[in-house]
């Protein structure tokens, strides 16, 4: 029988709606609507004064190799740090989900990240790796690796995609523990029973049953990777060197508090919140599909 919740007053169910409502319409939709109508405006860096130009913040825009490049950048970012955060979190999952001497301990040291600022990872990363000040670059250098993220764009993005990795790892191995202990021992012990090993175990048992949790995870790492990780490249590399770190929504930044182009900041903004949403439908029309609930 479907449980269904009966309120005694029409208007408590609207009540208790209201405040979510007022959050999402004051802090998404009015700033969003905002972004789109500045992005039609030329504005000056002073925000004094403000002329309608229709597409040409976007037409200028298009018309910017960097824009490409950026492009490219958020790409390859994205990918890895998803790749690998889902990857990381998901075998040490199902590690913490064995019976371990001290497995409590380890549960909360692995779920701790999650609680250090985005913009504090980063610092944290960069005084490990630094390349005349960090503890682990000159073993790196030892080994024969001319390790400098302050010059060259790979090592930088590599730092990146490092730094970026371990501060979601965190978020993403709470839920899949938590899909872990959801399934039913029982079903892993009758294949087991069966004779199905450990791998086989995982990729015709476990890794189904935890779809439900990997898609959330997929889309919820999206996200993360094109807005969360401002304050780590910041902190880091600034967009550097020579912008091969910067990402979209970096570049929103850069050009619209340094580089005091706000009109074309703000059509960069909603491009982007296109791309994101995209993105997201994309996953729920196709990835969904391949979910098992």
């Amino acid at each position: 029988m479907e449980k269904r919740a009966i309120f005694s007053s029409r208007t408590l169910p609207y009540l208790l709606l209201l405040p979510q409502m007022a959050i999402t319409i004051i802090f998404f939709y009015w700033p969003a609507s905002q972004a789109i109508w500045q992005s039609f405006l030329m504005e000056d860096a002073f925000g004094m004064s403000s002329e309608f130009v229709g597409f040409e913040n976007y037409r200028l825009l298009f018309e910017q190799p960097e824009y490409y490049r950026a492009m490219v950048t958020t790409i390859i970012f994205s990918s890895f740090v998803a790749l690998f955060s889902l990857a990381c979190s998901l075998l040490l999952a199902t590690q913490a989900d064995k019976n371990l001497r001290g497995g409590e301990t380890y549960k909360t040291l692995l779920i701790w990240p999650y609680a250090v600022a985005p913009a504090i990872a980063g610092v944290l990363w960069i005084f490990m790796f630094h390349p005349t000040m960090g503890t682990l670059s000159r073993p790196i250098r030892v080994i024969g690796i001319d390790w400098n993220p302050m010059l060259n764009g790979t090592h930088a993005m590599i730092l990146l995609i490092l730094s970026a990795t371990w501060k979601q790892i965190s978020y993403n191995f709470l839920f899949f523990l938590a899909g872990l202990q959801a399934i039913p021992k029982s079903v892993i012990e009758a294949a087991a029973i069966d004779g199905s090993g450990p791998l086989r175990r995982f990729w015709t048992i476990i890794f189904p049953l935890l779809s439900p949790t990997t898609f959330f995870l997929i889309v919820v790492n999206i996200v993360y990777v094109f807005f969360d990780t401002f304050g780590i490249i910041d902190a880091v590399t600034g967009g550097g060197p020579a912008g091969q770190t910067t990402t979209l929504v970096y570049k929103v930044y850069a050009d619209g508090r340094l580089g005091g182009d706000l009109g074309g900041s703000a059509a960069q903004s909603v491009i982007l919140m296109i791309i994101v949403i995209a993105l997201t439908a994309i996953q729920f029309r196709y990835v969904e599909r391949k979910v098992q609930y």
